[in-house]
């Protein structure tokens, strides 16, 4: 294992450090089609270019690990109503126990424990939830939902649920496939670990046929991950936590990758909250399986990851601050005022960012000058 990271000025600690203006109409409402036409800003130790992302096998080198999420999107959304008649939205979190899942309920002040929520579907049988608690985390509720016997919330929610879009997309013709990875498997995701929105197929054989592997991690994002940071001194940040699952098979492709000389890349935060959460938790890489609450900013000591492929991240984000740990803030901005006079699109059905690994004494002699 290896250990490096950029150097940290005072300032990469102010939130007001990573602010910054987007035009409104950047926001991209709509994915790509064919998702591997989105355009791919392309960052070295020194340079930048500007690409399509169907370019990706030409850009990485044979030997080269992407590592992705797949975790897939549920119909987290679901509408019902109180025995009153009033009507309540539901936006689940995360399961707590079987068929017991933490959720963001509106309205919820008149909602008490032991209130029952009766939901509105498409199935022939009837799905309620009880009101076990309120959580003082999140300000949601702890819901007991009653299924058909030998069954889970989950394996009924295509005929309850709708898939959430991210607050900041707020007209959108976009399907709901749309908003998940070709290789989603797992579900469980309340929101898309976007950058693999870019893949296609034909591109994933393309990367294969270039000799560039792939592995896989499952970290199910969470709400916490569209939570603004709210706290000047970003150290005193509390970072939510997120499930995650990093396999031993895995592990030992990184292992192998890192023998042979090859490059570790993350497709997207999530995996590197995912690996480096990993590492931290057991001291070096190693097969982990729990939640990770990892806040990563300028000064943290990399240790898996060396490269990531991302999407443009909102101001004064914990992702931000996760990206300028990687290759510096004041570089992260300047690149974001490149990609907005370039009319890049923003956010998660946006275009993307591809870091390849920097040398980090050049990085570190060109911020002291």
């Amino acid at each position: 294992m290896f250990s490096r990271s950029l150097p940290s000025q005072p300032q990469d600690r102010l939130l007001s450090a990573y602010d910054y203006d987007l035009p409104q109409e950047l926001i991209a409402q709509n994915p790509a089609v064919p998702r591997d036409s989105a355009r791919l800003l392309v960052v070295d130790a020194t340079h930048h270019s500007h690409h399509r992302f169907f370019e990706l096998p030409q850009l990485l080198q044979p030997g080269d690990l992407l590592v992705m999420n797949n975790t897939k999107v549920i119909p987290a959304r679901l509408y019902g109503r109180k025995s009153s008649g009033a009507f309540i939205e539901v936006l689940l979190l995360e399961e707590r126990q079987h068929n017991q899942w933490l959720a963001l309920v509106k309205p919820g002040k008149r909602l008490p424990p032991g209130a029952t929520i009766v939901f509105e579907g498409s199935a022939s049988y009837p799905l309620n939830a009880t009101v076990l608690a309120t959580d003082a985390a999140t300000g949601g509720r702890l819901l007991q939902f009653d299924v058909p016997q030998g069954m889970s919330l989950i394996q009924v929610l295509d005929k309850y649920g709708q898939v959430p879009l991210p607050p900041y997309i707020t007209d959108s013709q976009a399907a709901g496939e749309q908003y998940q990875t070709v290789y989603a498997e797992q579900p469980g995701a309340v929101a898309a670990p976007t950058a693999g929105l870019h893949f296609t197929p034909e591109l994933l054989t393309h990367l294969q046929n270039k000799g560039i592997n792939t592995a896989f991690v499952t970290l199910h994002v969470g709400v916490g991950t569209f939570r603004p940071v709210e706290v000047e001194d970003i150290t005193t940040h509390k970072m939510h936590g997120e499930w995650v699952e990093v396999s031993a098979d895995t592990v030992a492709q990184i292992q192998e990758t890192q023998a042979q000389g090859g490059r570790v890349i993350a497709v997207g935060t999530t995996v590197v909250r995912s690996l480096e959460g990993a590492a931290v938790s057991c001291g070096q890489l190693q097969p982990f399986c729990g939640k990770t609450n990892l806040f990563i900013y300028p000064g943290y000591q990399w240790r898996v990851v060396e490269g990531l492929i991302t999407n443009f991240h909102l101001p004064k984000s914990s992702l931000l601050m996760l990206v300028s740990a990687l290759i510096g803030r004041q570089r992260l901005l300047a690149l974001y005022q490149e990609a907005i006079a370039h009319r890049y699109r923003f956010y998660s059905f946006g275009d993307a960012v591809l870091l390849l690994p920097v040398d980090f004494s050049t990085i570190e002699r060109k911020d002291r000058k």
